[in-house]
């Protein structure tokens, strides 16, 4: 046994690296529900009561959960229903129903996606795939045919609830509201958002049947407590297999989380967002960088993995024009300097980039009118411009009114960065800024 030990003890350096990803990918990556949900014990057993009342003494509620991304709303709903599937008479009969507002776009996607989860396509036969009327009738009849007393309860969970209030009609809410305001099957509405205004989206009828119950969460997470956290993440666990190098890896986190650089990034991560995956996003970049010759995290792997995460998306788009789609940006960026912001068309970048190359005595930038055209619609689909709301469809491609999407900063950046940038390019781009 002991043989053993003093062999397990010390590990190649290789062997311990892979083991710390995998630990600290698992961490980073899989979600793991809290005992209890810190600072929210009121909301919690507000919820948790709310929907016993529901699964086991038959009586139909509805709630909204408001709160910022990354508060902790999916979290508080999965602990209450953790806990609540314990009971058995709630095991029994509650039946679940999750739908997003990013999936089921609409009524009838929705409604096919209730069938679904309820098990009733047998039922149906093959009118799941009817019209949404009749589905919807069939579904209303199932619950409204039910009592207290006999039938089972159903939660619906509504996760981006607001937007379920952009469906047509809002007849899905509206239904929903219907039936857990009157005597029939009972029923629970949970809404999930982050939408503080989420009332004023409702109609009128659909606002009167709702049970105006709110439960508001909002992160009182102060910068002491991130820290920790970035320290508790990064820390590995007193079962390591190899406690030299886990002392080791400890002692090189505490040293990096007292670094000061490293406390003003993380200090400019917890100003720009207080959502945890946020930050395990960030670890999850800087514990990329680890490897056998450079076995620990250093304060320039997290500045590294902070300017990746900060990374203008769109800057970086520019990287990849070609010369005369940039130059086309650039005749963009001229006219809205001078006409004061004004939309823009084809017809008028292709002249300001006639301009420019009526300036140069050589004619290596002279394209045909379709090869400008194609550049154009490049950046149209590439969304670094777009088209004035209510413009006509009707209207000739290049005299459609535009905007640019772009700012002065991200062009310059562009430019500065953009591989062998001509020079009489980056002098024009000059002269367009001033």
């Amino acid at each position: 046994m002991s043989k053993r030990k003093a062999r397990d003890a010390h590990l190649p350096v290789g062997e311990c690296i892979t083991q710390v990803q995998q630990i600290l990918r698992e961490r980073f990556c899989e979600r793991r529900l809290p005992d209890r949900p810190e600072g929210v014990e009121a909301q919690y057993k507000h919820l948790l009561e709310l929907l016993r009342r529901t699964a086991i003494h038959g009586e139909s509620n509805s709630v909204l959960i408001v709160g910022p991304r990354g508060a902790g709303k999916t979290t508080l709903l999965q602990c209450v229903l953790r806990d609540l599937q314990k009971e058995e008479k709630v095991q029994k009969n509650l039946l679940q129903v999750h739908l997003n507002g990013l999936l089921q776009t609409d009524d009838r996607i929705a409604l096919k996606e209730i069938t679904r989860q309820l098990h009733l396509e047998n039922v149906v036969g093959d009118k799941v795939f009817g019209s949404f009327a009749e589905n919807l009738a069939f579904l209303l009849e199932a619950l409204k045919k039910g009592n207290r007393s006999s039938s089972c309860p159903v939660l619906f969970v509504l996760d981006e609830f607001d937007l379920f209030a952009h469906h047509k009609n809002q007849t899905l809410l509206y239904n929903l509201f219907d039936v857990s305001q009157s005597a029939q099957a009972p029923i629970a509405v949970v809404g999930v958002t982050c939408r503080l205004d989420v009332l004023e989206l409702l109609e009128k009828r659909v606002k009167s049947r709702f049970s105006h119950r709110q439960i508001h969460l909002l992160s009182s997470l102060n910068f002491t407590q991130y820290l920790e956290r970035v320290w508790t993440q990064l820390s590995l666990p007193d079962s390591f297999s190899d406690k030299k190098f886990a002392q080791e890896w400890n002692a090189g986190v505490k040293t990096l989380c007292e670094d000061k650089s490293v406390e003003e990034v993380l200090q400019r991560h917890f100003n720009s967002s207080k959502d945890f995956r946020s930050l395990h996003m960030l670890l999850m970049l800087c514990l990329s960088r680890v490897s056998v010759a450079k076995p620990t995290i250093k304060p320039a792997d997290l500045l590294e993995a902070s300017r990746m995460c900060f990374a203008d998306a769109t800057a970086n788009m520019l990287h990849g024009l070609s010369i005369l789609e940039l130059c086309l940006v650039i005749a963009m960026k001229h006219l809205n300097d001078v006409y004061e912001g004004e939309p823009f068309n084809l017809q008028m970048v292709h002249n300001e980039f006639k301009k420019f190359l009526h300036r140069k005595s050589n004619s290596m930038y002279n394209f045909e009118q379709p090869v400008v055209m194609k550049a154009f619609e490049h950046l149209q689909q590439l969304e670094l411009i777009r088209p004035v709301d209510g413009s006509s469809a009707k209207v000739q491609r290049e005299y459609q009114l535009m905007r640019l999407t772009l700012d002065h900063s991200q062009i310059m950046e562009a430019l500065q960065k953009y591989p062998q940038c001509p020079t009489d390019v980056k002098q024009w781009a000059m002269s367009a800024f001033g």
